[in-house]
């Protein structure tokens, strides 16, 4: 149980680099969640910061999900080593699970992070490459007709879901509960855009939206 103490906990502070925060620091000092919607995401570094900045953001956003994924649970650490009793795609999905958490509830952030789309693809890319297609497809499928961004992200979720649950196999108990649990999570952290959409008030990415007034 101490591998998988300590690697969640690992996972967790890796998740809690928050990309944008980090570029905006070496940027001198800019905070994106002073502007526009106040997120640390990806989608906010693009609108308020432009696509270099974006970028950036993803790249590390992503690369910190498929560290904490696909590489950390397979290490052997100093003075731990590896546990036999532990299986190794419930430790990745824990890790997979903590760096997500990280990322919206950072440690060196006072706990105010993004919402935890980008760490999600490079968990993905982690844990099982191939489903990262039909989630892409169902993120564009989605924006393409709604133009929203945060209901793409969700109904990709649920995508991963549908998808780990069809084609079964050895591991797709550990995959199904991590995507059913993110699900629950994603949706939780996208409450805001939630409210919006009920509104009518949710921004709307007009470049792919297909349907947009004329």
């Amino acid at each position: 149980m101490l591998e998988l103490g300590i690697k969640t906990l690992l996972a967790y502070l890796l998740g809690s680099v928050i990309g944008s925060l980090l570029i905006g620091r070496l940027r001198g000092g800019v905070d994106i969640r002073t502007m526009g919607s106040g997120n640390a995401g990806g989608t906010n570094a693009l609108r308020t910061q432009g696509a270099g900045f974006a970028i950036q953001v993803m790249i590390i956003d992503v690369g910190k999900g498929w560290l904490a994924a696909g590489v950390l649970p397979s290490l052997s650490l100093p003075l731990i080593g590896i546990d036999p009793t532990i299986g190794r795609q419930w430790l990745a999905v824990a890790c997979a699970s903590a760096v997500v958490v990280g990322h919206v509830y950072p440690l060196w952030y006072e706990f105010r992070g993004g919402k935890g789309a980008a760490t999600l693809v490079g968990v993905v890319m982690g844990l099982k490459p191939v489903a990262l297609i039909p989630a892409v497809l169902t993120w564009l499928l989605i924006l393409i007709v709604s133009g929203f961004v945060g209901l793409a992200t969700m109904l990709a979720v649920a995508s991963f879901c549908i998808y780990v649950g069809v084609i079964g196999g050895e591991a797709s108990g550990a995959l199904l509960a991590f995507g059913i649990t993110m699900l629950v999570f994603v949706c939780y952290t996208h409450r805001s855009n939630i409210e919006r959409m009920r509104a009518g008030t949710e921004n709307r990415a007009h470049r792919l939206w297909l349907f947009r007034p004329r």
